[in-house]
């Protein structure tokens, strides 16, 4: 990954990101009690902002705290990062924590004032390898939490997970509980079989996949069937075409699983009528 960009946000500042400092007391530190978000901007403009706020919104709802932002000074503060950065393409990641008390205390203590980070980055840039011959990934047995539906940042079961893909020289590792489908470590899944684009339904489970709206909405603009409902191990890895989804990689064709070949052992025809759409579509909402 590409160094981050210099200025960050922190607690109504702008500042140097190498200068940013929070307590060692901070529960996000002591507890991973705090919630993040991470968005693409295009050419200086926050894609699907609203759709982002929500989720962070609705996290911050599940850990019990309110939000410390409207969706209004949230694109005020991601603004002023693209902008502090220079613009263009890059993410933007922003974490909300409890913030830190003077010592440490499991249950949720009251008054305290939430830690408000934000930096910048470029976004990672989709090769002619890739785009020609799509990735690799492997499966692993899902070892998270039982709320993976809030984007927590207590998220060690996913780095462990992601090196799994790592040592095998894959981008990604697939998530299986019981049988099913579950997510990527960073991703979310999408499988195609006989035409129709499938994807698990949300559940505590699952994190809902902002990317995940997009892509579900080009692939009925390309009249592409869908079908969202539990999909087993066996349909996943006899499936025609895998897709992983993120906000910083857009939507991604995986050719190898496990080792073996997905479908034809290139990125599939659906993959690339949506990719070729979602190209259109954001930079229509640059205009």
């Amino acid at each position: 990954m590409a160094e981050p960009f210099p200025t960050c946000y922190l607690n109504g500042e702008y500042l140097p990101l190498r200068d940013a400092r929070v307590s060692p007391l901070d529960r996000a530190f002591l507890y991973a009690d705090s919630i993040y978000e991470v968005l693409p901007v295009y050419d200086g403009r926050p894609f699907r902002l609203h759709a982002h706020c929500a989720r962070l919104n609705r996290s911050l709802g599940e850990i019990r705290m309110a939000a410390p932002h409207t969706d209004l000074e949230w694109a005020d503060i991601v603004g002023g990062l693209a902008q502090r950065n220079g613009g263009g393409d890059m993410y933007i990641y922003l974490q909300v924590t409890r913030g830190a008390e003077y010592g440490r205390n499991h249950a949720i203590p009251t008054g305290l004032t939430p830690t408000i980070f934000g930096f910048a980055a470029p976004l990672p840039v989709m090769s002619a390898e890739m785009l020609n011959h799509g990735v690799s990934a492997v499966t692993a047995e899902d070892q998270r939490w039982g709320r993976c539906d809030i984007k927590s940042t207590a998220l060690l079961a996913n780095v462990l997970a992601k090196q799994v893909a790592v040592d095998a020289g894959a981008l990604e590792t697939i998530l299986l509980r019981d049988g099913r489908l579950m997510e990527g470590s960073s991703t979310t899944v999408h499988v195609v079989r006989s035409g129709v684009l499938c994807v698990p339904p949300n559940s505590r489970q699952i994190l809902p996949g902002t990317t995940r709206d997009v892509v579900l909405e080009l692939a009925e603009r390309a009249r592409i069937a869908i079908k969202v409902a539990e999909i087993a191990v066996a349909d996943l890895v006899s499936a025609d075409e895998i897709w992983l989804g993120a906000a910083t990689r857009e939507v991604v064709a995986v050719t190898r699983l496990d080792g073996r070949p997905v479908g034809s052992g290139r990125p599939g025809p659906l993959w690339r009528r949506v990719y070729d759409l979602f190209q259109v579509y954001k930079r229509e909402l640059e205009r």
